[in-house]
């Protein structure tokens, strides 16, 4: 069987591929640019732009199921259902647990994945949604910070989250796709551990032998920091708002997967060459 896997260069994407391949399945990966995608010889990789259906439908010879990265993902989605594809497993985030029907996608803060929800929804294929939170590799933003010596500044240093692991998130898209029992279902997914950015950056200190200094950011020095990349105000606002939620960690690797999530020490210490020397 071979499964197409849409976003397949992305920190997600790239797991499913491994995931996949371990698990003996034929891997079709979709990218713009195969000459720079660096994925296993083993993977059949494929020219095409997931804004562009019709540069594509070759992708879809003899896949029968795929891994959807949201975008664009209403025509995608049309184009796969045409060409027979039976079974979409979509990435998509826990913060469109929000989003009612009347949702507005204009202007709201996640949606090219509610618009990939919706799509599959109202198709006939057999979906799986897959909503990880917070990703642990947001902490690789820190990476130049933290191998110049410098103090890793940050918002909400003082909030405690739920990061999940890319291998994790990976882990429940890869047995939607390869399991039965999965059809209609929405797998939220989070990591086994409340953790706070200082705390993260205390854990990577100890993988790496050293101090790394952290300063929590106020939430009018985050109001900056976002400016700072261009974030519009209403996704700051909205981000502002996620410092009074309430997480726990749930436990859907476990269910799904059938094993413990994975902390984040286990995850920087797996990266760990990544904020080392260059």
């Amino acid at each position: 069987m071979t499964i197409l896997v849409t976003g397949a260069t992305g920190n997600v994407g790239r797991n499913v591929v491994s995931q996949l391949l371990e698990a003996g399945q034929g891997v079709r990966a979709l990218t713009r640019n195969p000459a720079t995608a660096n994925l296993p010889s083993a993977v059949d990789v494929v020219r095409g732009d997931l804004g562009d259906v019709t540069s594509w439908s070759a992708a879809f010879t003899g896949v029968e199921r795929m891994f959807l990265f949201p975008s664009d993902a209403p025509e995608v989605v049309a184009a796969a259902e045409s060409a027979g594809v039976r079974r979409i497993v979509a990435l998509s985030s826990i913060a469109v647990g929000d989003a009612t029907d009347e949702t507005d996608l204009a202007g709201y803060h996640h949606a090219n994945e509610l618009a990939a929800e919706r799509a599959l929804r109202a198709s006939t294929v057999e979906w799986t949604i897959v909503r990880p939170g917070e990703f642990m590799a947001n902490a690789l933003g820190w990476a130049d910070v933290i191998r110049a010596g410098d103090v890793v500044r940050a918002p909400s240093g003082d909030v405690a989250g739920v990061p999940v692991d890319e291998i994790d998130t990976a882990a429940v898209a890869v047995t939607a796709l390869l399991n039965d029992g999965h059809a209609g279902a929405v797998h939220e997914v989070t990591g086994p551990e409340l953790i706070t950015p200082a705390e993260q950056v205390r854990v990577l200190g100890e993988v790496l032998g050293r101090e790394i200094p952290f300063e929590a950011l106020s939430r009018e020095e985050t109001q900056r920091y976002w400016q700072g990349f261009g974030v519009p105000q209403d996704m700051i606002d909205w981000f502002l708002t996620l410092e009074d939620a309430v997480t726990e960690p749930l436990k859907t690797v476990e269910n799904v997967v059938g094993r413990p999530g994975s902390t984040f020490r286990a995850w920087a210490t797996r990266h760990a060459a990544e904020f080392g020397p260059r």
